[in-house]
């Protein structure tokens, strides 16, 4: 009888221990199938916005009235991917002072291409051309705006996206419009 109870005792604790293993077994398959997915998805993401586009949240008077402050907006990635920025389009760049911040400008030249350089109330005309591999940035706020017109042209490689749409506000939710500034996109 005293036998039977020790091996008892023995197997429930066998059990018992078999148990907390599974349990420990299941907690950590759990786990590291919730991390593999949340890996997954953030390549994803992170693929998504690096390749394809991202939302922006536009600050600062610069592009007033085209974009004002707190207007969201979606920039596509593949133009840039594929060289296709053209005059006139609105671009989310890195700010050739400070990489952590981005600017969004309107593209007024191409490498190659003659610009003015100087202000609207100028009352002489300076004009410069842009070099390989750059492009010259201006606000539509010309009054209101530090660009190209303040440091010069910037790198292509600088420019992060294409601006095609405006998202929030809900009334003004569509493509945006042609420059305020038609005459200065030579």
């Amino acid at each position: 009888m005293i036998k039977e109870y020790k091996q008892h005792a023995v197997n429930g604790h066998e059990s018992a221990f078999l148990r907390s293993g599974r349990m420990f077994r299941g907690f950590f398959v759990k786990t590291v199938s919730f991390v593999g997915y949340t890996v997954q998805y953030g390549c994803i993401a992170h693929c998504a916005f690096e390749y394809i586009g991202e939302f922006v949240s536009c600050s600062g008077p610069s592009m007033e009235p085209t974009i004002t402050n707190h207007d969201v907006v979606f920039s596509e990635r593949v133009s840039r991917h594929l060289c296709r920025i053209q005059k006139g389009d609105i671009v989310i760049a890195k700010s050739p002072f400070d990489p952590k911040m981005n600017i969004c400008k309107r593209v007024i030249g191409l490498e190659g291409d003659k610009v003015c350089t100087s202000g609207p109330s100028d009352i002489f005309k300076t004009h410069t051309y842009v070099p390989r591999g750059h492009v010259w940035l201006e606000g539509d706020n010309l009054r209101n705006s530090t660009d190209s017109r303040s440091y010069g042209p910037i790198p292509y490689a600088l420019i992060r996206g294409r601006v095609c749409l405006k998202l929030w506000p809900p009334h003004s939710v569509g493509v945006l419009a042609e420059s305020p500034n038609g005459g200065r996109i030579l």
